[in-house]
């Protein structure tokens, strides 16, 4: 054989290991999309943000917007979202389970801190006796609202660390406060109606209230910091680990700090 014929031989196989090595690369950065449950305010903004910097890392996403706090992790566990980035754990234990659902924390991401607000009176004090306060309807905001009162002296709870305080866990109520259980979407609607409410901070934002403006509010070291989610048969899943690095990554921190002045808090800044 030539060595002519040997040249050519040698060139016709590494074009075509480029050739699959190509096609190899496309197929795993192009595969598909990772399919992301979210709340418009922040949990959208701050994915829309990170989408270049993924795919620039061979990862697309696809957000998938919510208006509730129930259907992201049916959807999640159901396999029509691959992640999801909206709640804190406790309340992602509870639905857990009482639904059965296998979910997963992948990481901590932000702080999104509950608030108690007022267009009646400008700071607790003012508060009258037997005042109706608007809490979140939902099991874990209920009791997390409550310890928040719990923790600005408003009520004392028989155990402030009870993550799934009721009503019925109040020790002391000095001025009789009456709750009202409101849907979590229209607490800032509900501020009209009632002499107080006790609003989610990502709600709140979407209704112009700063937290500047609240009368309390958690701070960054809150327990009840926002997750991302996968399933737990996905959860090592390569692209669902690079989500969790850049969410986690000091660009993306800088931006919500920019973004959102002190209204959402990256949990990186107390890591």
């Amino acid at each position: 054989m030539s060595s002519h014929v040997i040249r050519y031989n040698i060139l016709s196989l590494l074009k075509a290991v480029t050739v699959i090595f190509s096609v190899v690369y496309y197929t795993k950065v192009y595969a598909g999309e990772i399919k992301i449950g979210a709340m418009p305010v922040p949990a959208s903004e701050v994915l829309e943000f990170a989408k270049p910097i993924l795919e620039k890392r061979g990862v697309r996403i696809k957000i998938h917007n919510f208006s509730d706090f129930i259907m992201p992790n049916i959807a999640l566990n159901d396999k029509q979202l691959d992640c999801n980035l909206y709640q804190h754990k406790p309340f992602l234990d509870k639905m857990s389970k009482d639904r059965n659902l296998d979910l997963v924390s992948i990481a901590p991401i932000y702080v999104v801190p509950l608030g108690l607000y007022s267009k009646r009176y400008k700071t607790i004090h003012n508060i009258p006796q037997k005042a109706i306060i608007a809490l979140p309807n939902d099991p874990t905001n209920y009791s997390r609202a409550l310890i928040l009162l719990h923790d600005n002296g408003i009520i004392t709870l028989k155990d402030s660390t009870n993550i799934h305080a009721n009503e019925y866990d109040i020790k002391k109520n000095p001025k009789k406060l009456r709750f009202k259980p409101v849907e979590a979407p229209m607490l800032s609607r509900a501020l009209h109606d009632v002499d107080a409410a006790v609003i989610n901070g990502n709600f709140a934002v979407q209704a112009g209230l700063s937290i500047k403006d609240s009368l309390i509010h958690e701070n960054g070291k809150s327990a009840y910091a926002n997750i991302f989610v996968a399933r737990r048969d996905n959860a090592n899943n390569p692209d669902i680990l690079t989500i969790k690095e850049i969410l986690l990554s000091r660009e993306v921190s800088d931006y919500i700090v920019a973004k959102y002045k002190g209204e959402i808090i990256p949990i990186s800044i107390h890591h």
